[in-house]
């Protein structure tokens, strides 16, 4: 059964797991700007499904409730909010029984865009698509979109794969990974092939490396007995940092489609070398006054699981051999930010005096919190005495740049779901290029376990183990700072 991409006129999205948190922060208050912008059609409808016993009314307050919570006052107008939740129905239902199937197969139309969000655990994921079809709801229209995790290695990512192929085509499945809805992740794209500028640059003879951070402030509390199920390189780095690291590796594809840009990625990933351990760093904050450490927020006292890691990673091929991309990611260390650090190297020769220094530009692509980029240039420093250098940054932050227009940038997850509909799966994962991360994945954390060291401490609100900057520092280099 394949999917066919059509304009959209109209759509029926049922949110399995209508009521949980994603759908209350992120994906209603999303697709009630959507319809505030006027993306919506007038015949479309949001459908929740979960096991609660609500009724429509009763999910709509729900609805509005979440939207006055974690939509900005400014974006908030009672008749939107009024128009918007009129789209709105609700389906108790059973994931694994027969309890509320008849009734979703009487409001889900036949004739229009299909999308189900399993906004679900992925114990659900074979459930749910299997209903879809014994009840009569899916249809050649249909399209599922998946959350992660997508397995926890590569035998489990088959077994899920292999699950929904068994109810929908692979052009049906959208796996989602919200940093590739970022505006700053798509002007990665458009940087690199939209400006001769950089693409004859992009490469191991102008690049000295590349820096991928992914920081985040947030403790794992209340997620304790999850994390220890996964830690910071199945959380993070296997899919969040591995998408990052593709769109900045990747080959330039021969058109903006969706497979054409996946056949891209899927070839860095495979191109992938082993990491030995020695390239590695795994950290685990510890207590600091008040603070509580990951040990008290784990149901295992003796957890060895990783709540930091940094990495140096190879790429085998002709564009980047020898160009390292150092990677880290981590909880509770002292700031929120995620941005990709492209070092050149320095000019080959310099024609000044050696008091000027040495000097090589730097591209910072911000993903969060302040969406930007700046391109660090070396010019005179303004006065008399000789020829003396600086690095001043040519600074693009979206929300100066673009004035009023910044505000109006969709959040991650706007885009993708809109994407979904209208059957664009560029920025969506495909099963190969799941399975190959895990491939690559995989080794590495059986080398560590059948070590079973403990990670190093950290002090939580640090930029992580010292261990770390070891990794960057003994090549001759260091992290940017963690802001």
């Amino acid at each position: 059964m394949v999917s066919r991409v059509i304009p959209v006129s109209s759509f029926d999205l049922v949110i399995f797991g209508g009521t949980g948190d994603l759908a209350r922060r992120k994906i209603l208050p999303g697709l009630y700007r959507r319809f505030s912008a006027g993306q919506m059609p007038e015949n479309s409808r949001i459908i929740g499904a979960a096991r609660g016993d609500l009724d429509d009314d009763g999910y709509r307050k729900m609805v509005a409730d979440a939207i006055k919570e974690f939509v900005p006052k400014d974006r908030q107008d009672k008749a939107t909010i009024d128009g918007f939740i009129d789209h709105l129905s609700y389906v108790p239902i059973d994931a694994r029984g027969d309890r509320g199937w008849k009734d979703l197969a009487k409001l889900v139309r036949k004739d229009v865009v299909q999308a189900f969000y399993f906004s679900v655990g992925p114990g659900l994921f074979g459930d749910l698509a299997e209903r879809l079809h014994s009840f009569g709801i899916a249809s050649e229209m249909s399209r599922i979109v998946v959350e992660k995790p997508f397995g926890r290695d590569l035998a489990s990512a088959k077994s899920l794969n292999a699950v929904l192929a068994e109810s929908f085509d692979e052009s049906q499945i959208y796996r989602i990974d919200h940093y590739l809805g970022k505006e700053t992740v798509q002007n990665l794209m458009a940087v690199r092939f939209a400006n001769v500028l950089f693409e004859p640059l992009w490469n191991a003879q102008y690049i000295d490396h590349v820096q991928i951070t992914v920081a985040e402030t947030v403790s794992v509390e209340g997620r304790g007995a999850y994390y220890d199920k996964s830690g910071a390189m199945r959380d993070m780095v296997q899919n969040h940092l591995m998408q990052l690291l593709c769109l900045t590796a990747m080959e330039p594809p021969s058109m903006f489609e969706p497979d054409a840009v996946r056949d891209e990625k899927l070839k860095v990933i495979r191109a992938l070398d082993p990491v030995p351990t020695t390239n590695i760093v795994r950290g685990q904050y510890g207590p600091d006054g008040d603070d509580l450490g990951y040990i008290d927020h784990s149901e295992n006292p003796d957890s060895t699981t990783e709540s930091f890691i940094a990495m140096k990673v190879d790429i085998s091929n002709w564009r980047w051999k020898g160009t390292p991309f150092y990677l880290r990611t981590g909880k509770r260390l002292k700031a929120r930010m995620s941005e990709i650090v492209i070092h050149f190297k320095e000019t080959p020769h310099s024609i000044f005096e050696e008091d000027a220094g040495s000097h090589a530009n730097v591209l910072t692509i911000r993903l969060q919190p302040d969406e930007g980029m700046d391109l660090r240039v070396t010019i005179k420093e303004p006065g008399p005495g000789g020829m003396r250098l600086v690095d001043v940054p040519l600074d693009m932050t979206f929300a100066d740049a673009l004035g009023p227009s910044a505000e109006d940038v969709p959040d991650a997850y706007e885009r993708l779901i809109m994407d979904v509909i209208r059957g664009n799966q560029t920025l969506f994962m495909r099963g190969d290029e799941v399975e190959a991360a895990w491939a690559w994945t995989d080794p590495i954390i059986e080398e560590w376990q059948a070590r079973n060291e403990r990670p190093v401490n950290y002090e939580p609100g640090s930029s992580g183990p010292e261990d770390a900057l070891m990794l960057l520092h003994r090549d001759g280099r260091k992290w940017g700072e963690v802001r």
